[in-house]
């Protein structure tokens, strides 16, 4: 999976994943937004809590307690997230059927690994959960005030594009890019296993090159306005 993922960001770096924003028909058909990311985001939630619910150590404090911060992104994302979604945008299906796989694996190999296969008695008792949680926070948080502003830049009936500006936007160009892959690497220190380092790579692996082409996007759009600016594209004062 690791080794996947380096593919996939490379692969990435010449292949534009064609939705919102970048929107490419040469995907396939396009889907309503709200809907294709329900069926794209709630396979994972679902997978998750069968897994949670068929496991030995469901109630046992830290295994409980990670599942409930893997559930509440996945929730947001599955079923508060769509309805929020303004105007008439959509996905070509391919990408949401890409996205349903992935999902479905990654619950896999998380749930696989906290419910299953990983160790974590007396784990209360370790800082490793205090700090990914807190990290997970952050990035959370982050998320969600940056799709905020993204929903908000503009007004009912207007098409044109906008610089999103405020909170993390005046470091990153693509602040909920940044949000979200704070939030999984908060998940893998705070799971300190493979399988959330892996997926915390493969956030990366999708969000990072994604960001890049966005970056690119707003340069050629808004020239001068975009780049006097002096933002990173994901990681704010690195890259």
């Amino acid at each position: 999976m690791a080794a996947v993922a380096v593919v996939v960001f490379i692969a990435l770096y010449f292949v534009e994943a064609g939705y919102g924003y970048l929107f490419n028909p040469k995907f396939g058909f396009p889907v309503p937004n709200k809907v294709a990311w329900v069926l794209m985001e709630c396979p994972v939630f679902f997978a998750m809590a069968a897994l949670w619910w068929m496991s030995p150590v469901r109630f046992e404090v830290a295994p409980l307690l990670l599942f409930i911060v893997f559930q509440t992104h996945y929730f947001q994302r599955s079923f508060i997230f769509p309805m929020l979604i303004r105007g008439n945008s959509k996905m070509p299906v391919g990408i949401m059927l890409m996205g349903m796989v992935f999902n479905t694996l990654n619950a896999i190999m998380q749930g696989g690994w906290v419910f299953y296969y990983g160790n974590y008695e007396g784990w209360m008792s370790k800082p490793f959960i205090y700090i990914g949680i807190a990290v997970w926070l952050f990035g959370f948080i982050t998320n969600l005030h940056s799709d905020y502003i993204i929903r908000h830049l503009r007004k009912p009936g207007d098409t044109k594009h906008y610089i999103p500006k405020g909170g993390m936007f005046r470091y990153v160009s693509s602040a909920n890019y940044f949000g979200e892959f704070m939030e999984w690497v908060g998940f893998a220190i705070a799971t300190w296993s493979w399988a959330g380092a892996v997926f915390a790579l493969w956030t990366f692996a999708n969000l990072g090159p994604r960001s890049a082409s966005l970056y690119k996007r707003y340069e050629r759009e808004f020239g001068e306005e975009f780049t006097s600016l002096k933002r990173k594209r994901i990681i704010p004062f690195i890259y």
